[in-house]
Formats: structure tokens, C-alpha cells, sequence
């Protein structure tokens, strides 16, 4: 963990997208570990930062993924990711993305996050997000996409809404759920889904 008294100071508001292989509100929120099939957790997440720094550099605006692989449970480490910036990203500004979202930089969640995978490549390609809410597409050209859908009633067929309320979240704290499918490819990580969990949250993140 870095020491946030000396370490530059970051701060990062927007939109984020996750897909992951667990069943339906993600076990990893509400015990720790994955309801995925076998126990993995493997995601497609994406952000959309609305205002952002690190230190002088400025965030604003930027549309990024990290394409994220753990075996088992994410505390028990062993993962495996790749990064996609935009190419209009700058090399300043992916230095700083590196420091934060690898928790060299401290604060949450990366503090946490950072150290449980290993970095396998970084890929610039254009990012494009369809739709709002639960119903968004989040679509990484020439790596892969997740599709947002809302619950739907099994008996009339109707949209049916449900969201998570989590005052100690340390990744979100209130999260908009449905049903996603998604894939992914890069740098030798593969991993999809199909009706699976997928959440819309907004994010406040910050070292300081």
C-alpha cells in the first residue's frame, strides 16, 4: 500500500461497466468470493471518467477497460490483465492510469485491486458506449463487448429492475444490475459470458 502522505495525489469521477462470469448480483460483493461456475472471476470492466487527475496530469474525459482473469477468488490473487486506453490517450496520461489502477498511488479500490494481478500488455482501441443504465454496450474495437439488459419477468415478460445498495462498497457503492453477456480477447487472456452478472455504477475514487 502506498504511503498517501507522499505519494501524488489522484481523484477520478464517472460512469463504470462491469460483466463478469458470476451468477446474477456477483457473490464477490456479498461474501468475498466468486458464484461463477467454477469459482473464477473473470470480467470486462469499463470506465468512463467523467473528471479526473493524477497529480498535474489531467483524466478528464478518458474511456478505458481492463480485461481482468483470477482463477479463484479475487483476494487470493494470481489474476492476470490487460488495459485498453483510447490511441488518443497520451503516454502521460496511461503512466498515471498505470500508477492508479495498479495501487502504486494507494487509495481505493486499487490499493486493493492492484496487487492481486499481473499486468500482461496494454492495447489502445477505440471505445464506443450504446445506450444508458442497465441497458448500456460497452464495445472495445478489435478486443471484444459487453451488452447491459435489465431482468426481465418470467412470467410477462417485463423489464424487471434491481439494484444493489452497498455503504461499505469499496469499488461502488450502489450498483444498477441486470443481465450481461460478454467476450474479450488480448494478449493471451479469452474470457465471456453469457447471461451472467453485469452491473452500471457510478465512481468516486480518490487518494486523498
Amino acid at each position: 500500500m502506498a504511503n498517501t502522505t507522499t505519494a501524488t495525489r489522484w481523484a477520478l469521477k464517472g460512469r463504470g461497466y462491469e460483466f463478469c462470469n458470476c451468477d446474477f448480483g456477483c457473490g464477490c460483493n456479498f461474501g468475498g468470493f466468486p458464484n461463477s461456475k467454477d469459482g473464477s472471476c473473470r470480467a470486462l470492466v469499463g470506465l468512463d471518467i467523467d473528471s479526473g487527475t493524477c497529480g498535474d496530469v489531467k483524466l478528464s474525459g478518458i474511456k478505458c477497460a481492463a480485461v481482468l482473469d483470477w482463477p479463484k477468488a479475487i483476494h487470493e490473487g494470481h489474476g492476470a490483465c490487460v488495459f485498453v486506453v483510447e490511441p488518443t490517450t497520451t503516454d502521460q496520461q496511461i503512466e498515471a492510469l498505470a500508477q492508479i489502477f495498479t495501487g502504486k498511488l494507494g487509495g481505493m479500490p486499487w490499493e486493493l485491486l492492484g496487487p492481486t494481478f499481473e499486468v500482461k500488455g496494454l492495447v489502445k482501441a477505440k471505445i464506443t458506449i450504446e445506450g444508458s443504465g442497465p441497458k448500456s454496450v460497452f464495445k472495445v474495437e478489435g478486443v471484444g463487448e459487453g451488452r447491459g439488459d435489465t431482468f426481465k419477468n418470467p412470467v410477462t415478460g417485463e423489464e424487471h429492475l434491481a439494484n444493489i445498495d452497498l455503504p461499505d462498497g469499496f469499488i461502488w457503492k450502489k450498483g444498477e444490475c441486470g443481465q450481461g453477456t460478454f467476450k474479450a480477447k488480448a494478449n493471451g487472456i479469452s474470457i465471456g459470458a453469457e447471461k451472467s452478472n453485469w452491473i452500471f455504477y457510478k465512481f468516486d475514487w480518490t487518494n486523498g
